[in-house]
C-alpha cells in the first residue's frame, strides 16, 4: 500500500490509535485532506480516481468513504455518488454551540476528579504549544502543522480526565469539525491580530486556580472568538 503526500502518522489526530488497516489508513488521509481544505467543500470524491491516486483498491476507497459518510464530512446522494460536506453559518454555530457544551462539561468532571499528575500534564502541553508559532512564517495563511497537532493535545488533555469515554468520544468529532472551520477562517484572514496563546493562557490559570466556572468561560469564549473569525470569512 502507498499513501501519497503526507506521511501518515502526520495525520492522526492525538489521542488515537494508528490504522489498523487499509480502509482504516484511507479514512484518516481523507479526512486529513478535508480538515486542511485540500479537498474543498462540495468537491465530487469519485472513488475510482481517489484509489488510483493513493494506489490501494476500490473496496477500501468505498468502505472510507462510508466511514467520512458517518461522521459527516462527506455526503452522498442517490446514484450521484459522495461529495465533501459544505459548510455553513448555521452548521458553525451548532458546531460551536455542542462543543461548548461538551467540553464544558468534560472540563468540569475533570476539574473535580484530575489530580496532580493531570494538572502536570496540562502545564507540560501548555509549555510546548506556547513554543511553537501558529502559522507558517513564509505562508501566514496557512497552519503550522507542528502548532495544530499540539493544540489538539492541548485541549485533549484539558478535558481527558473527565472519566467519561462517551463525552471523549463526542468531544472529538466535534474537534474535528471546528478545526475544518478554524482552518478556513486562517485561510481566509491572513494574519491574524487575535492573542491566541492569551487565551491559552487565561484557560490554564483558572483550571489552576481551580475556579471551573472561570476555566468553562475561558474555554467557551476562546471557541465563541473562533467561530466569531470563521463567520466573517465565511
Amino acid at each position: 500500500m502507498l499513501i501519497s503526500g503526507r506521511n501518515l502518522e502526520q495525520v492522526i489526530r492525538p489521542g488515537e490509535e494508528p490504522p489498523r488497516s487499509v480502509t482504516s489508513a484511507v479514512f484518516v488521509h481523507l479526512r486529513s485532506e478535508v480538515l486542511t481544505g485540500d479537498l474543498k467543500a462540495g468537491q465530487p470524491l469519485r472513488a475510482a480516481a481517489i484509489a488510483e491516486r493513493l494506489r490501494v483498491s476500490l473496496t477500501a476507497v468505498r468502505e472510507a468513504l462510508v466511514r467520512l459518510l458517518s461522521d459527516n464530512f462527506v455526503t452522498s446522494v442517490d446514484q450521484k455518488g459522495f461529495r465533501v460536506s459544505p459548510v455553513s453559518l448555521e452548521d458553525l454555530l451548532d458546531v460551536t454551540q455542542t462543543r461548548i457544551q461538551i467540553e464544558g462539561e468534560a472540563l468540569r468532571q475533570s476539574m473535580a476528579r484530575g489530580g496532580a499528575e493531570w494538572r502536570e500534564r496540562i502545564v507540560a502541553s501548555h509549555q510546548r504549544l506556547s513554543r511553537i508559532p501558529q502559522r507558517l512564517p513564509e505562508a501566514p495563511n496557512q497552519t503550522n502543522e507542528a502548532w495544530a497537532e499540539e493544540h489538539e493535545r492541548f485541549h485533549l488533555t484539558l478535558v481527558e480526565a473527565c472519566g467519561s469515554p462517551w463525552l471523549l468520544r463526542f468531544r472529538s468529532t466535534l474537534y474535528a469539525h471546528s478545526e475544518r472551520y478554524r482552518r478556513l477562517s486562517v485561510r481566509g484572514s491572513g494574519a491574524s491580530v487575535r492573542e491566541v496563546a492569551a487565551e491559552h493562557d487565561d484557560i490554564v490559570r483558572s483550571v489552576l486556580n481551580g475556579d471551573a466556572d472561570a476555566a468553562v468561560e475561558a474555554l467557551s469564549q476562546h471557541y465563541r472568538r473562533t467561530m466569531d473569525i470563521a463567520r466573517s470569512v465565511l
